[in-house]
């Protein structure tokens, strides 16, 4: 018909003076946020299972060896909570800082530039997905420590809180160490360098510490689930500060995710 013909006619006129088509809308938040989660959780599972081992068993070794020298008291539920809490370091920190650090490098963050996905999507489906990992193995070594060091078990639900907390607080710092590392080996190296800090700062009881050394162990976002699982070990726990370094974790958390977005955006249009 007439009126279609000058239809086509128009659109081809418009297509031909070079004018792009209209893109689909940018994919909402949540959406993109399930999305990418379950594909990291897909991606990761093979390879990530047996280092999730390694890390449950480097945990419980710690605590083996620290049996010789602590009975009991405050350096018993400092040690046990700091090695449970180095699981989560392991994975949300170390692995994550090496997974970003490798996305940049082999070009991965073009990928992702140019899906109609919100950056934040990505840095929380990938940070969410790595913490994931983090559960099993935080919940064997906390059972067995507690057992090993005759520790309570009833308060061990804590560990619902302490493990997403805490993995938010260290995920979206280990992305933020991927991302802005200009290497690869740097965010390798940066990666280690908090797993470890995590590790000396966390699983050593803060009594035995020199003044300089508690000051770093309480900028280190990690220390706060220690203490707040710490602190459910008590008789009768004061539920106030449990739920006061939790909320330190959740604030920390929310600051370090929205680094690692920013850093996402910095390094996706570089």
């Amino acid at each position: 018909m007439p009126g279609q013909s000058r239809e086509r006619g128009d659109t081809r006129a418009r297509a031909g003076d070079g004018e792009a088509a209209p893109l689909g809308p940018r994919a909402r938040l949540l959406p993109a946020l399930a999305a990418v989660y379950r594909a990291q959780l897909s991606r990761a599972r093979i390879a990530r299972i047996p280092l999730l081992f390694v890390a449950t068993f480097q945990s419980v070794g710690i605590m083996i060896l620290m049996r010789g020298v602590v009975d009991g008291g405050d350096a018993a539920r400092a040690v046990v909570s700091g090695s449970s809490v180095l699981v989560v370091a392991f994975v949300a920190l170390n692995l994550l800082a090496q997974y970003f650090g490798q996305l940049r490098a082999g070009g991965g963050l073009d990928h992702y530039a140019t899906l109609p996905v919100p950056p934040a999507a990505v840095v929380l489906g990938a940070a969410g997905a790595y913490a994931s990992f983090t559960v099993p193995g935080t919940a064997v070594t906390a059972v067995v420590g507690s057992v090993l060091f005759k520790l309570p078990l009833g308060h061990l639900w804590v560990l619902a809180a302490v493990i997403p907390l805490a993995g938010a607080a260290l995920s979206g710092l280990g992305a933020a160490l991927g991302l802005l590392a200009p290497r690869q080996e740097l965010a390798t190296l940066a990666g280690q360098l908090g797993m470890s800090a995590a590790l000396l700062l966390g699983v050593l009881p803060a009594s035995h510490m020199p003044a300089p050394v508690a000051l770093a162990r309480d900028l280190l976002p990690s220390t706060y689930g220690v203490e707040a699982l710490a602190r459910s070990f008590d008789a009768h726990p004061d539920w106030l500060l449990v739920a006061a370094d939790l909320g330190v974790c959740a604030a920390v958390g929310v600051a370090s995710l929205a680094a690692a977005t920013w850093a996402f955006r910095r390094a996706a249009v570089r």
